[in-house]
C-alpha cells in the first residue's frame, strides 16, 4: 500500500557510512527507487524529521524503514521490505518473509546474521572507505 505521494517506503540511513552511502547509492538505481524517500540520518548534517518512535541515535545504530501506514520496522525485516519494494529483489524480500506453520524462519536466521554484522560494520566502512 503506498501514501498519498504514491510512497511506499522512507528509508533510514547513515549517509557518513561508505557502506551505507554504497548500499543506498545501489538501491537508488533499481527499478522501483523512484517510490522510495532515502533519509541522511548522518551526523554531518541537521537531524531530519524521523517521526513517532526513532531517534536520530536508534537510526544510526540499526537500519529502519517506516511504511506507508506509518510502520517503524528494523533489522533484517526493513531490509526485506525495501526488497520487497523493488523488483529485482522481490524474490528475496517474498524469501525473507515466507512463513512456515505461522513462522517466518528465513527472517530470524536473517536477523541473527544481520545482528552479528552490525559489530563489523565499521571495519567494512573503513576497508570502502580506503578503496573508493
Amino acid at each position: 500500500m503506498s501514501g498519498a505521494s504514491g510512497e511506499t517506503l522512507r528509508i533510514f540511513y547513515d549517509g557518513d557510512c561508505p557502506l551505507c552511502r554504497a548500499e543506498i547509492g545501489h538501491y537508488r538505481a533499481c527499478a522501483g527507487a523512484d517510490r522510495l524517500t532515502f533519509v541522511d540520518v548522518g551526523c554531518s548534517r541537521p537531524a531530519p524529521a524521523l517521526g513517532p518512535g526513532l531517534t536520530r541515535a536508534a537510526a544510526l545504530r540499526r537500519f529502519h524503514v517506516r511504511t506507508a501506514e506509518g510502520r517503524l520496522v528494523s533489522g533484517a525485516d526493513a531490509f526485506a521490505h525495501v526488497w520487497r519494494n523493488l523488483p529485482g529483489w522481490r524474490w528475496l524480500g517474498r524469501l525473507l518473509n515466507l512463513r512456515i506453520f505461522g513462522v517466518r524462519p528465513v527472517l530470524a536466521i536473517a536477523e541473527i546474521a544481520y545482528r552479528l554484522s552490525l559489530p563489523l560494520r565499521p571495519r567494512l566502512a573503513r576497508w570502502i572507505a580506503r578503496r573508493s
